[in-house]
């Protein structure tokens, strides 16, 4: 399965604009030969927490995905907020930060953040998710995550097992880039599995600055493509054969406690 991660500005709270935009960059990555283009945290909204932001499920954002993924013939994924009940009243009103992967026969995968990031009062805005979520494509085992899932690391664990492939959408702050890289790196040596992250770039509303720093980690860690503070398509290949290889060769999940 060939990747395409596209790291990408956002327009604040303006989703036609962001579909607008980001339109022809899908097309690029899968004229690219991407089997699966992964955009980044609420790729249609920025990181807003404003009340009212959430959208129903299958709105506009997934449709936008879904209707990429038929076009292309391609899967496509990010995340956007989505109300999942609709019921009014209370917490049932917050949106979920909901990872939407979007296939080329019109299926519809969603994981929901399992982890919102109370530093950021995202607690306030948003619900949490429950469990993580794998979908197996082409023979690809995929466990996507949201930003600061990242930086929790039993539950990638629980995962690894079923997991070749961790996809990991954000909006990452600049100021906290070296944990962004490191933990990336970190996530795909402990559980020896593919990483790949895609992360925003520019400033967000709020002041926010996003240095991007987009990658796709191998099963060893090692850097397959990276991207630097602009606006870029990434591609690498991954196969759950390496993987495999990866874990016969050294079996250090074997070795796991707890």
């Amino acid at each position: 399965m060939r990747i395409a991660v596209v790291q990408h500005d956002i327009v604040w709270e303006d989703r036609e604009a962001n579909f607008a935009r980001l339109a022809p960059q899908v097309a690029r990555a899968a004229a690219a030969g991407g089997d699966l283009v992964l955009l980044s945290e609420t790729f249609s909204t920025g990181f807003s927490m404003t009340p009212g932001i959430g959208e129903p499920e299958d709105g506009p954002s997934a449709t936008f995905l879904r209707d990429r993924a038929a076009e292309h013939g391609i899967w496509v994924g990010g995340s956007c907020p989505e109300i999942a009940d609709g019921v009014p009243g209370g917490e049932a009103e917050l949106p979920y930060n909901s990872f939407v992967l979007a296939g080329p026969d019109g299926s519809v995968h969603r994981y929901r953040k399992l982890h919102p990031f109370t530093h950021g009062g995202e607690h306030e805005r948003f619900r949490a998710g429950e469990a993580p979520v794998t979908v197996t494509i082409g023979g690809v085992r995929i466990t996507p995550f949201v930003c600061y899932d990242l930086r929790f690391a039993d539950v990638f664990w629980r995962a690894a097992p079923d997991t070749d492939v961790y996809l990991v959408t954000a909006n990452w702050p600049a100021a906290r880039r070296l944990h962004w890289t490191a933990l990336l790196q970190a996530r795909a040596i402990e559980n020896q599995a593919y990483v790949v992250g895609c992360n925003r770039v520019g400033a967000a509303a709020d002041g926010t600055d996003h240095a991007g720093d987009s990658r796709i980690v191998s099963p060893m860690g090692e850097l397959l493509a990276t991207a630097a503070g602009i606006e870029t398509l990434l591609l690498a290949d991954v196969d759950p054969a390496e993987v495999t290889a990866t874990r016969e060769r050294f079996r250090f999940l074997a070795d796991r406690r707890g």
